[in-house]
This record gives C-alpha cells, structure tokens and sequence, in this order.
C-alpha cells in the first residue's frame, strides 16, 4: 500500500555530475541528504512522493515530533536539505546503473527519470522504503492507516481501550497479539488459516484472548463509513473496531534492476529487502542502502538515523577518493 502525496516544488536536476543521488525521498533519504549536504556535498533527492506512512494522520514514537503529521515532517525535512544548496527532484527513477568511471577510474552511475530526465551521480544511497502487502480480504484496504494499523507502536496508544481484532498472516501475528493485548481487554485472534500450537492457545486463554477460526469473508463498514466488524463465512457478524494485520513488507525497487543489489527474504514470510552491512554497504562498491529498504521493520526515527549514517560514510569515502585523486594529480604533475 502506498499514496501519491501533493505535488510541490521541484528543484532542477543539475546537468553535471553530482557527488551523491539519494533515491527515496523519506526520513531515511532526507537525513542522510542533509549529512552529506552539510558536508558541501552536492547531492539531489529523487522522490517519487508516495511515503509509506501517507494515510497516515500523525507520526508517534519519535521524541519532540511525536504527533507530528508526515507530511508536514517531510515538508520541513525538505527546507532542511535546501538550506544547504542540498536539491529535491519530484520524480520516479526509470533505470539506475552503473556507467564509465571518470578519467581518473572515480565511479559513476546513469540514473534516468520516468520522464527521461538523465543525471551522473559518483554514489547512490537507496533510500526508497517498502510497500505493506495487505491480506486480500474485501474492504480492508480503503481503512489502511487508519483503523487498519499494523504497528502497535506507531498507532496503538491511539487505538487504546478499542474492540481491537488480530487478522492472522503467520506466525508474526502471534507476537502481534501480545502487543496490542497490552493496549486492550478487548481482543479477538482470527486464525484465517494460520496454525496455533496447543502453547500459543493457552496463552492466549490465559490472557482472555479470544480465537476464532472461522474465515474471515470480508470487513464490515457502518453507517458513518468507519470500521465496524468483519463478517465471517457464515455470515456471523463480528463487532471490531480496529483490525491489526501483520503486513508482507515487500522493499520497493522499481527502476533499479541495473545495480544488480542483492536482496534477501525475511524468515515466515514477512518479506523481503535489500541485504546491507555497516553503515548501509552493499556488495555493490559506490551504492548503499538505509532505513525500510534494507530494515522493514524501522520506524521514522530509527531510518532517519540510519540515513544520517550512511550518508557520513559515503561523504568519508568520497573524502578518501578526493584526496587520492588529488594526490595522483600532484604526483602527475612533478613527476
């Protein structure tokens, strides 16, 4: 699941090579932009405006911004990289590949836009988050991000006190259960499939968790629109105000083929992503990877630090390169 943002200002893309280009436009992106473009780097963010936390009404979890709306996060984040001659390009990547190293063997990478815009960049930092894959039963979707959630501590105290319902994936949504028990005495487990070991049953007793194995056929609207209940198989009308669903969480990686990046799936199907190491490497010399692209189960806080470390380190190694290519030059010139 994502949403289309509004439209706002994009900045040019520059004709000459820049030092960096940060696919992704989120905390993860934004952070790591404002590092290296606190360090003089000349660096342009492309991004395609659609934030996995868009149907969202407010960002919690994060110390001074909790219940911040993430749009208005992003907006500042943006000012933020501009105030340091960082750029924002509104726009989705098409291809993002290596080309021809520069006279002095320093990388380089082709990025093309949907729109066939074209920009040489010498690192990438992907950037580009994940999308959720919801289950696939009827009218769950339209509620996503709203009495729909999928992380207890991203929207559960909001969700405090409700007739909250756990709606099964995989042996996550166990785990799942636990967690929203601890914001309910309300709390219902439909199985939808899913094994329970005669363990997980009696904890569940024990905690007055309700089980009902019944599928669910489809979620129930009211009268005003909202969430109220699911309908099962057949036909039982279950009461529930929210349903939390343990999502697939799928790394987005639309247009990025040619950087050959490896990827990995998670155990119990939770998903898949990019494989990286300290500071967000990749196998891939000159490319890194930070926030949900390469950890799915980040939140805002903990991406836009992951941001902010690897664009410290990409502007490290680009200092080291810097210095290398200098003292060839020198080296060339006495010699």
């Amino acid at each position: 699941m994502s949403a289309q943002t509004s439209h706002y200002e994009s900045d040019a893309l520059p004709t000459e090579t820049v030092d960096v280009v940060v696919i992704g436009g989120g905390a993860a992106g934004l952070n790591g932009a404002l590092m290296l473009a606190r360090s003089r780097r000349s660096v342009v963010v492309i991004d395609s405006g659609t934030p996995r936390n868009a149907p969202a009404s407010a960002m919690h979890g994060f110390i001074v911004l909790d219940g911040t709306p993430p749009p208005e996060i992003l907006k500042r984040g943006r000012q933020q990289v501009r105030e340091y001659r960082g750029q924002i390009v509104f726009g989705e990547v098409a291809t993002a590949e290596p080309a021809a190293p520069s006279t002095d063997g320093d990388l380089r990478f082709a990025i093309t836009l949907a729109d066939g815009r074209t920009l040489t960049a010498r690192r990438v930092l992907v950037a580009t988050g994940l999308r959720d894959v919801l289950p696939e039963v009827p009218g769950l979707a339209e509620h996503w991000g709203r009495n729909v959630v999928h992380c207890p501590y991203c929207h559960g105290y909001e969700v405090r006190d409700e007739r909250i319902g756990i709606l099964a994936t995989g042996p996550a949504s166990v785990h799942h259960a636990w967690l929203f028990r601890q914001l309910t005495d309300d709390l219902i487990y439909f199985t939808r499939g899913t094994e329970l070991h005669a363990d997980t049953r009696a904890r569940f007793a024990a905690r007055n968790i309700r089980i009902i194995e019944t599928d669910v056929k489809e979620v129930v609207n009211g009268d005003d629109g909202a969430l109220a209940g699911v309908r099962l198989a057949d036909d039982t009308f279950v009461e529930r105000r929210v349903l939390a669903v343990a999502t697939q969480m799928q790394a987005r990686t639309e247009g990025l083929d040619g950087l050959k990046l490896p990827m990995e799936d998670l155990p119990d199907n939770m998903g898949r992503r990019f494989s990286s190491a300290m500071a967000g490497t990749t196998e891939i010399p000159g490319v890194w990877v930070a926030g949900n692209a390469t950890d799915l189960t980040a939140q805002v806080g903990a991406s836009a630090a992951a941001g902010a470390l690897a664009g410290s380190h990409i502007n490290a190694l680009l200092a080291t390169a810097d210095t290398d290519a200098a003292l060839a030059a020198a080296q060339m010139t006495t010699g």
